[in-house]
């Protein structure tokens, strides 16, 4: 892919990262092999997405954007599912500053990135690897992101990806009842999960809280 001009998308709400990320990959690369494009929200990087007419190589997806609510897009992990739902081909790299083994462990399950950066693992140096790697069809995890795999998959392998995103959301802060909005199943089903995670974790009775400290105890958020 590097002998043609490779577009690509970038989406962080820090316009200093931004230009980081385009320095770096300018400083190994021509203007003339990369089409770079920007996008500081959810909203805008949606209009990219649903309206272009041609799709991004690669995106650059940070993971805590701006949400657009009314797309029901609250996050990178949201644009995400939408570009793997309308662009088969396109290449996700994850970029996000979270370190706890269960957020990077949902991500990989649920998008399976072809690159997933922790911010505080990687340089300059890194970040044209993982490029690299992409670009030649392997997927590249910073150090972080492949103990999390490994640790939360052998540990905690009865949790599927709907339990891992409620799990996940309840220690954000996010109520049960806004849920929904997050997840797209009913109350009800959320509920069941939820009592399936507490038989899970051993407990016996016990409320949000409850879980997310069982969770925090194993490493998991």
């Amino acid at each position: 892919m590097l002998n043609a001009l490779i577009k690509i998308l970038i989406v962080d709400d820090h316009p200093t990262m931004i230009e980081g990320y385009k320095s770096i990959l300018n400083s190994k690369y021509s203007y003339e092999k990369l089409l770079i494009t920007i996008a500081y929200n959810c909203e805008k990087a949606n209009e990219y997405i649903t309206k272009t007419n041609q799709a991004f190589d690669i995106v650059f997806l940070d993971l805590a954007l701006p949400p657009y609510e009314s797309a029901k897009l609250f996050s990178g992990e949201d644009l995400a599912v939408l570009i793997r739902k309308l662009w088969r081909d396109t290449k996700i790299m994850m970029i996000t500053s979270h370190t706890e083994a269960f957020i990077l462990y949902n991500l990989i399950k649920k998008i399976n990135p072809e690159a997933l950066l922790v911010k505080s693992d990687f340089q300059s140096n890194e970040l044209i690897e993982a490029f690299e790697s992409v670009v030649s069809g392997q997927t590249y995890y910073t150090l972080t992101a492949k103990q999390s795999l490994k640790e939360v998959g052998m540990n905690n392998f009865g949790l599927d990806s709907y339990d891992r995103r409620i799990i996940s959301l309840l220690a954000k802060g996010i109520k049960t009842k806004s849920l929904p909005e997050h997840i797209g199943i009913t109350i009800s089903a959320i509920d069941k999960r939820k009592a399936q995670i507490k038989l899970f974790f051993n407990i016996q009775k016990g409320s949000d809280e409850d879980i997310i400290r069982e969770a925090r105890k194993r490493g998991l958020v």
